[in-house]
């Protein structure tokens, strides 16, 4: 027998990176009474996490709940960056419906069109939300359009082409089904939500089956595992079995210590929860994303889906430069090693391997931004290591050909900048596929390219369109090699000597090239501090001094003019680096060091 939760909806919310999901549920709460009217909220409350907050990203995915009408309405918001789609991927199996944010500018993205694709694969039903009607520049009746001929190409079903639209400004907490309306709250969408997400179907009486689907730790309970109740009832202090569908080795017994259901942006202490509700529960230590908590009575997993594999390795080692354990905390190999297989426990996108070395990791993610947040995240806790420049990671077809990750690139940029870019991403072994002109004097470009062509791209990009560009990319499989890409046209400037760097020695090297480091600046024999225009690796002493002497030159000496040094961050840096050059990685510190064997 088949039961209905009428009283819960699980809904996610997908969309393409900066289209305001976050923004959007923050309305969401605010209309559903989440707030005292007076209470003081933050923007983007859902957004925790420091980092995501500074790059104003989703990273994690995050459980809420509100109460409307009588119906519990569990809201899952979702990273939309390409490179945390593994996230994505397996929040989605908690829900049972999704909305869909579009700008009602920008219209479709690449990550538009990847999140649509996994709801459509899991058959989940979607609410169109075109956001942030408030613009000037907005566009909503197109938007609409384009969102359809994004559902036609994606071949989706009839019933999607019947999805019901609604508009929204986030930002001002409104929705309204006629974007010339506006209202004064989002009850037009949380309606749409009760009336069109199915509600959660499953046999309150089976024995209980619960999906892993994100994992949390707190020092006190220590593990928590969080998913969505298929069947049946779980309880406070049942026995239950820890198994996997893909791993019949997992097989371990527990007993559940603490049900949690979410209320808003809290947790609540529940006795018990039935089939339907996200629960977050205690007692399950060992456990892992795509586990299924199960009752003795039936043990047989739930399946769990398949993710992405990644696209992109690094390798993390031991700092061993002479200013090694200066400014880090934990600096050995077992910490780092910790971390990793810590990290490998909530990021189910991330691959962390052993190598011949005790004192090294290779580790692979979905792309440049996966990484560097969380190499972000281990400085910002205090340690201290190395790492080399992302490497692609290729595959072997059936005939022995030589595979490499491919990623379909879209260009938003003004006219006067296309000439520029479609030169720089052809010598980059790009392939143009359409370009078409936008309003507002804007040209959008698609390119095919490999994901190799972007490595040391991005900043150039944004030079190259003074800030104004958008790039974005969406992987696209496996295809054939496509030959060689030329190398960077830049050498390193290494230093000679270690010491303090100087005016009277920078002002020296600032002729060869551009400089990373200021006067004052601890350096060390071999670190790379700027880069020339030659190609050279080339020897340079920036902790000269000048000879004192007691005879004083007719002509004063002038004042020295510095340029300004070139500080560059964490995702410029390891696009800068060669293949035999690392970055050192402390909690205050960003150098990267070269190979010397080359200089001149």
């Amino acid at each position: 027998m088949t039961d209905k939760r009428q009283d819960v909806r699980n809904v996610a919310i997908i969309a393409h990176v900066d289209h305001g999901k976050t923004t959007l549920v923050d309305g969401l709460l605010k209309s559903a009474g989440v707030f005292r009217e007076n209470q003081e909220v933050q923007d983007r409350v859902m957004d925790s996490g420091d980092i995501e907050r500074e790059r104003g990203i989703t990273i994690l995915a995050k459980n809420t709940a509100v109460f409307y009408k009588g119906v519990k309405i569990n809201i899952i918001d979702t990273p939309g960056h390409a490179d945390f789609g593994g996230e994505v991927e397996r929040v989605l199996k908690m829900a049972n419906g999704v909305v869909l944010v579009v700008d009602s500018f920008e219209g479709p993205m690449p990550q538009t069109k990847f999140v649509l694709k996994k709801a459509f694969e899991l058959n989940l039903p979607a609410i169109i939300c075109i956001n942030k009607i408030d613009r000037a520049e907005a566009r909503p009746e197109e938007v609409v359009s384009e969102v359809l001929d994004l559902f036609i190409q994606l071949n989706a079903g009839d019933e999607y082409l019947e999805s019901p639209f609604i508009y929204a400004s986030g930002r001002d907490g409104f929705a309204t089904l006629d974007p010339k309306v506006k209202t004064d709250n989002m009850e037009v969408l949380l309606d749409s939500i009760i009336d069109y997400i199915p509600a959660p179907e499953g046999s309150f009486a089976s024995p209980f089956k619960l999906l892993i689907s994100t994992t949390d730790y707190n020092e006190y309970v220590g593990r928590i595992g969080i998913g969505k109740i298929e069947a049946g009832e779980i309880k406070l202090n049942d026995d239950a079995y820890i198994v996997n569908y893909n791993d019949e080795s997992v097989h371990k017994r527990i007993k559940i210590t603490k049900i949690y259901e979410f209320e808003g942006l809290n947790r609540v202490e529940t006795q018990s929860s039935k089939m339907g509700s996200i629960v977050a529960v205690t007692g399950v230590e060992g456990i892992s994303i795509g586990d299924t908590i199960t009752s003795p009575d039936d043990i047989s997993p739930l399946p769990f889906v398949k993710i992405s594999e990644p696209t992109l390795a690094m390798t993390f080692s031991v700092n061993n430069s002479p200013f090694a354990g200066i400014e880090g905390k934990f600096v050995t190999s077992r910490q780092i090693r910790s971390r990793l297989m810590k990290e490998l426990e909530t990021d189910v996108s991330l691959r962390v391997q052993e190598t011949d070395s005790t004192d090294s990791f290779r580790v692979s993610g979905r792309g440049e931004l996966h990484l560097s947040v969380l190499i972000e995240n281990m400085r910002r806790e205090g340690y201290e290591f190395q790492v080399s420049k992302p490497e692609v990671l290729y595959k072997k077809d059936e005939n022995g050909k030589t595979l490499e990750p491919m990623e379909v690139v879209t260009i938003d940029t003004e006219q006067d900048f296309i000439g520029s870019v479609i030169e720089k991403l052809g010598q980059r072994k790009g392939k143009l596929l359409d370009m078409t002109n936008t309003q507002n004097g804007y040209t959008r470009a698609i390119f095919s390219i490999p994901a190799r062509g972007l490595i040391g791209y991005r900043q150039e990009f944004l030079s190259d369109t003074k800030g104004s560009g958008v790039l974005n990319s969406e992987f696209d499989g496996y295809k054939e090699y496509k030959g060689d890409i030329p190398k960077r046209n830049l050498g390193s400037l290494i230093s000679f000597d270690t010491g303090v760097t100087t005016a009277y020695g920078l002002n020296a090297a600032q002729d060869r090239g551009v400089l990373f480091v200021s006067p004052g600046a601890e350096v060390y024999e071999g670190m790379v501090v700027g880069s020339n225009a030659k190609g050279m690796d080339i020897e340079v002493n920036v902790c000269k001094r000048k000879q004192q002497t007691n005879i004083r030159s007719a002509a004063a000496d002038e004042a020295l003019k510095l340029s300004p040094p070139n500080i560059m961050s964490l995702e410029e840096l390891l696009e800068f680096i060669e293949s035999d050059e690392l970055i050192e990685i402390t909690p205050k510190s960003l150098r990267p060091a070269g190979d010397r064997k080359s200089v001149v």
